[in-house]
């Protein structure tokens, strides 16, 4: 359904049962899947992918181009999953040649004026908090929940299932399964709670605390705690990926918190 003070480009692809409100303006190269609706004053700029039963609200701008100097005009993409609610002033950039697109995923709430630069990748499950701020090329896996006006440096990356508190800055990659708080941002525990409502195990929950404690309360550096969770900490897929992500981290994770 499309009201008459709203602009469609004849080129975009809009399914039937879209709801695009007034003074919505959409242009060409734009795909908008069954069941979404898209509010008012809504921009949606060229190369945009929107999934099915999503909702917009008032103000969202996504697609536009990258705040990148380096991009030439290269053709690239921003796409939104299925299921996914982008609230009030979010705006979405999409890629550049350094991945071609920018991705969010399904089932994510994205809160008012959130800013997801170009080339980020946003998984599944994700709840992103008001104001919040996403450099470029940042990536975040599925389940992480970050607070309001988080501030996130372009290239890190954020684990699964991680918590991360209001008003950080991020600076350091986030591992799997913490919660991240305090100034400088620090590791501040494991996300127990979130990871029950997930149905995580209480003896799942401790076996990825047991495997922190090498990190972060031993008194040994990276490397040693590596060495020391391969070979103490019986392997299951939680200690996998933790040490996974830990060896790929290209900016360093986290510290742990040093008390005054």
């Amino acid at each position: 359904m499309k009201q008459p003070l709203a602009y469609v480009h004849p080129e975009a692809k809009i399914a039937d049962n879209v709801v695009i409100e007034p003074f919505v303006t959409i242009d060409k190269d734009v795909v908008i899947e069954e069941g979404t609706r898209i509010g008012s004053n809504v921009t949606i700029l060229p190369g945009t992918r929107i999934g099915k039963n999503c909702k917009i609200f008032p103000g969202a701008v996504i697609g536009a181009v990258p705040q990148d100097l380096k991009f030439k005009g290269e053709y690239s993409t921003a796409e939104i999953g299925d299921n996914t609610t982008i609230r009030e002033c979010v705006t979405i950039n999409r890629g550049t040649a350094a991945k071609g697109k920018t991705v969010v995923g399904s089932n994510c709430l994205l809160m008012a004026y959130v800013h997801i630069a170009h080339d980020c990748f946003i998984g599944n499950n994700i709840i992103i908090g008001n104001a919040t701020q996403i450099a470029g090329e940042v990536i975040i896996d599925d389940w992480a929940i970050l607070s309001g006006l988080v501030a996130v440096h372009q290239f890190v990356h954020i684990g699964k299932h991680v918590m991360i508190s209001g008003g950080a800055l991020v600076r350091k990659d986030v591992p799997p399964f913490v919660k991240a708080g305090r100034e400088p941002v620090s590791y501040v525990g494991v996300n127990s709670i979130g990871l029950r409502r997930r149905g995580f195990t209480n003896e799942k929950i401790r076996e990825i605390q047991d495997v922190y404690r090498y990190i972060y309360q031993k008194g040994l550096n990276i490397s040693q705690a590596l060495e020391v969770i391969e070979a103490e900490v019986p392997a299951s897929p939680e200690r996998d990926e933790l040490i996974l992500f830990v060896t790929n981290s290209k900016r360093g994770i986290i510290r742990g918190y040093l008390p005054d």
